[in-house]
């Protein structure tokens, strides 16, 4: 109850955010569509109701993500879980209460993708396609024409703002076209609109209008066209122009793909596969019975009840057919039309088929975008208790609450997300790659990342621990660690010299037996098949420890000191890389790829050579600091 009492406030609040986010987005999306129609606040609202709807399946994984981080962030940071578990409650035991809220939140989104998101994308696209056929607010601007009137240009110099007036109007009326075009200008005018909103009413006062009588016959010449010329000191001119809101019907889109549910998707893809079935074999039969070399490939035997198609027998050749032999026996001439009558023929068949291959392609094209919505509706569910499964485990690791770090970490992987969902719905919406491939990508990606993140949180491992990153490197590139010494205040083993001293000649007695047997550059087949002993290598390792863990127990800083320049020896395959007899064959014999690994190793085991000369180096200075602090303390039995 604890768990559900401190997710599920977060969890309202971020999705409540998520929404409002990609709710804007929406917004900057179709702003064009929804500025200067004077659409009423009732229908802006009922689009963006819809809009919320639709809207869901991208904001609630990323609400469960950014929910799951703050909440297991703000336990670790207030070491809640730390008392969890101390009590003997593992993390997994902690989640079950919101993995069972999960689970019933990936059935809701399942029944809400199936039954409600169909009803409110038709009626959202329906909605805003009504807007987009809408006829812009009439709003007629000064010093430039305005086109916005189907079929009509105004021109209007000046406008009085409190009373309406225009002044100084000329209107180009090109309803019927360029070439038979009205021209009326007048001193001032006014405009208004019928009560049924459906014409523009122009009242004109003090102008003329001029029109040509091109249409009226077709005796005159394109020189000589006449045209009509009328003075009018009051004139009404009734426009056309529709400012009503008009819905369009829902049916046309409930038939699309974007509003069917699970069964009628199914339905669809079943009829049009059907389809696609049934023409393919058409089309294949009409190839495989077309004729020839004019051989037909049926023959027809009479029956009782009419005539038989019997497939022709295959026809056996004695000798290839030599072409050439075709042209021998004809006239010059003719060869060449020959093969032009041939090519095009060929040619005709190909657009044939190529053209009967469009329409399949039209029909490819509906299954997979009916197929892609199918497995929408499942991909939304398994992406919430994916999303829960990394955010939970992933809080419980970075130990930070609040909106800080949780939001950039949430933005960082919803991107990651959102990338590869919409690479996998666009190669799946071409074709490139089947459906279900496309469509759960991004969850075949992500859900290794789930668990891999939640085994790291059960097993409190070190995820995000730079150190951690830096020895897995620095071991990889075979950079050995600098030792941490201190003096120690209490000693209980004291360092006996003549004991310190044997310790330290049977080291660098191994060190030059060992850089003795091993040659410093080995050639490339005896590097791979042989290296260098990892058997003396890991007894020099223990020996060097051994010695430094004894000296430790030194009361001279000097000691201490010196002991602290000694690198510590790593254990590395590129010292020993014939552990495995076929794999180094490989690398024999595979030289392109076996070189540079060669020329790498070549490069450690110098580094590895010049960290054993090292060691000599400083066990003899270790020795005369010995010999230094015995003499001055005159006692061999402890320093």
């Amino acid at each position: 109850m604890f768990m559900l009492q401190s997710f599920l406030p977060l969890f309202v609040m971020t999705f409540l955010i998520c929404l409002f986010i990609v709710l804007m987005q929406f917004l900057w999306r179709y702003i064009d569509d929804l500025v200067g129609k004077g659409l009423e606040m009732s229908v802006i609202g009922e689009l963006f109701f819809y809009a919320a709807l639709t809207m869901v399946p991208m904001a609630l994984p990323l609400a469960i993500l950014l929910a799951s981080l703050m909440t297991f962030g703000n336990l670790g940071e207030q070491f809640e879980l730390t008392a969890m578990k101390a009590s003997g409650v593992s993390l997994i035991k902690s989640m079950r209460p919101l993995i069972a809220l999960m689970i019933l939140v990936a059935i809701g989104a399942f029944f809400f993708q199936n039954n409600v998101l169909p009803v409110a994308q038709a009626k959202m696209y329906t909605l805003l396609y009504s807007m987009k056929q809408k006829s812009p607010e009439l709003e007629i601007p000064e010093g430039v024409f305005y086109d916005q009137i189907t079929g009509f240009n105004l021109f209007v110099k000046e406008k009085d703002r409190e009373t309406g007036m225009l002044h100084d109007l000329l209107i180009y009326n090109v309803s019927k076209g360029t070439d038979n075009a009205t021209i009326i200008y007048a001193d001032s005018g006014k405009i208004s609109m019928t009560d049924d909103k459906s014409h523009l009413i122009l009242n004109l006062w003090s102008g003329e209008q001029f029109e040509n009588l091109r249409e009226q016959g077709s005796t005159f010449s394109s020189n000589n066209v006449p045209y009509r010329r009328e003075s009018f000191s009051d004139k009404e001119v009734l426009i056309a122009f529709d400012a009503n809101f008009n819905r369009m019907d829902e049916s046309g889109m409930r038939n699309q793909y974007v509003g069917k549910n699970i069964a009628e998707l199914q339905a669809t893809i079943d009829s049009v596969t059907t389809r696609l079935d049934s023409i393919g074999e058409v089309y294949g039969h009409d190839i495989k019975t077309q004729r020839y070399f004019g051989l037909n490939y049926y023959r027809y035997e009479p029956t009782d009840t009419g005539m038989r198609a019997v497939p022709q027998a295959p026809v056996a050749m004695a000798h290839p057919l030599n072409i050439d032999s075709l042209f021998s026996g004809a006239n010059p001439a003719f060869t060449k039309s020959y093969l032009n009558q041939a090519l095009e023929k060929a040619k005709r068949t190909k657009q044939e088929y190529e053209f009967r291959s469009y329409t399949m392609n039209d029909d490819r094209r509906v299954i997979r975008r009916h197929a892609i919505e199918l497995m929408k509706k499942f991909t939304l569910s398994m992406a919430c208790i994916v999303f829960f499964f990394i955010g939970a485990p992933l809080g419980a690791i970075i130990r930070k609450g609040g909106l800080g770090m949780p939001l950039v970490i949430s933005v960082f992987l919803f991107i990651f997300y959102y990338i590869i969902d919409n690479t996998g719905y666009k190669m799946a919406r071409e074709g490139r790659l089947e459906v279900w491939e496309g469509m759960w990508l991004s969850t075949f990606v992500l859900l290794p990342l789930g668990v891999f993140f939640t085994y790291k949180a059960v097993n409190d491992s070190a995820v995000f621990n730079r150190d951690a990153y830096a020895n897995f490197f620095r071991k990889l590139l075979g950079r050995s660690q600098m030792r941490k010494l201190e003096l120690k205040e209490v000693v209980i083993n004291e360092v006996s010299v003549p004991v310190a001293k044997e310790k330290i000649h049977n080291l660098n007695a191994n060190i030059t037996s060992f850089l003795n047997a091993n040659p410093s550059r080995p050639a490339y087949t005896a590097y791979w098949l042989n290296g260098y002993d990892p058997i003396k290598l890991h007894a020099i390792r223990a020996e060097l420890e051994q010695m430094v863990d004894y000296l430790s127990n030194s009361r001279e800083r000097m000691v201490i000191l010196k002991l602290m320049e000694l690198p510590e020896v790593l254990n590395l395959w590129f010292y020993h890389p014939a552990a495995n007899k076929v794999l180094s064959w490989a690398f024999i014999i595979l030289f392109p790829l076996g070189f540079p690994l060669y020329l790498i190793g070549l490069r450690q085991l110098s580094h590895l050579r010049e960290q054993l000369e090292h060691i000599r180096t400083t066990d003899a200075e270790l020795i005369g600091i010995l010999d230094t602090t015995s003499a001055a303390g005159n006692n061999d039995d402890g320093i």
